[in-house]
C-alpha cells in the first residue's frame, strides 16, 4: 500500500497539491445489489465495508478531512424496511469503529440533524464522537440525516435567535459567521467532491461549502470504488487550476 502511494506521488500528474478535504457521495449501493440479485440492504452493507477501505487509504495518503454522504434528509421517503436497515447499519458501523480503526488516529464526527433519530442512535453517535475527539489523524465526517438546505436553515435560525436576544448585531453577519453556524464549522471547505454511480448532481450535499469545490464523477458504483479510483480523482484534481473567481 505504501509503495502504491509513493508511486502515485512520483507520477507526473501529481504536483504535490493533495486536497485537504474530500467529500464523497456514496451512491450506487442499491444498483450494485440489484445487479447481483441481492436485497438493497446487502448493497448498503457492502458500501459500508468499502467506506472502511477508503477511510484507511485517505489517512495513509495524508488527507486531513473526509466527508461522506450516508443518509440524506430526503431518504426518509424510502421504504421503511430500507430506512430501518440503514439505521441498524449506522449503529453497527459506529459500534465497531474503535476496533476497525484501532491502528489509526481517526477522529469521527456525525453531521446532520438529530430530529427523527432514535435515542439509542444518538447515544452511539455521542459515544464515538467523545471516544475519538482527541485523535489527530484524518477527520471522518459521516453526513447522516443531513441536507444542505436543512443545514443552512438551521444556521439561519441560530443567527435569528442571536439577533433576537441581542447577542449578535446585524452588521456583524457575513459569510464567515454563517460558516461558523454550519455543521462543518472550523473545517476547511471541500477541495474535491467525488460522486460515483454515474449521477451528476449534488443531491443537497454541502451546498454552501462547495461553491468553489472541484468535482469528479464516475460510472463506478460505490461498492466497486477502489483506491485506484481515488488516485485517479486526485490526479484529475491536480490538473486543474483553481482561480476562486480570479484570473
Amino acid at each position: 500500500m505504501l509503495f502504491i502511494i509513493d508511486k502515485f506521488k512520483r507520477n507526473k500528474t501529481y504536483n504535490g497539491n493533495l486536497p485537504c478535504h474530500i467529500g464523497i457521495i456514496m451512491d450506487g449501493n442499491g444498483r450494485w445489489a440489484k445487479k447481483r440479485g441481492l436485497p438493497r440492504k446487502s448493497g448498503h452493507r457492502e458500501g459500508a465495508k468499502n467506506l472502511n477501505r477508503i477511510v484507511k487509504y485517505c489517512d495513509r495518503l495524508g488527507i486531513k478531512y473526509l466527508t461522506v454522504y450516508a443518509f440524506s434528509t430526503e431518504n426518509w421517503s424510502r421504504p421503511k424496511s430500507e430506512v430501518d436497515s440503514l439505521m441498524e447499519l449506522l449503529m453497527e458501523y459506529l459500534s465497531k469503529a474503535d476496533e476497525e480503526f484501532e491502528n489509526y488516529d481517526i477522529k469521527i464526527n456525525v453531521l446532520g440533524s438529530r430530529d427523527k433519530l432514535d435515542k439509542n442512535i444518538i447515544k452511539q453517535i455521542d459515544n464515538i464522537i467523545q471516544k475519538t475527539s482527541k485523535n489527530k489523524g484524518l477527520v471522518l465526517n459521516i453526513a447522516f440525516n443531513y441536507g444542505g438546505r436543512d443545514e443552512i436553515v438551521s444556521a439561519i435560525r441560530e443567527i435569528a435567535s442571536e439577533l433576537h436576544n441581542g447577542s449578535l448585531k446585524l452588521r456583524n453577519i457575513n459569510e464567515s459567521l454563517v460558516s461558523e453556524r454550519l455543521y462543518t464549522k472550523g473545517m476547511p471547505d471541500p477541495d474535491l467532491i467525488i460522486r460515483p454511480s454515474g449521477e451528476k448532481r449534488m443531491s443537497n450535499f454541502l451546498i454552501w461549502q462547495s461553491s468553489y469545490t472541484e468535482f469528479w464523477f464516475s460510472n463506478i458504483l460505490w461498492p466497486n470504488f477502489r483506491e485506484k479510483h481515488l488516485l485517479k480523482a486526485i490526479s484529475e484534481y491536480n490538473k486543474r487550476k483553481r482561480r476562486f473567481g480570479g484570473i
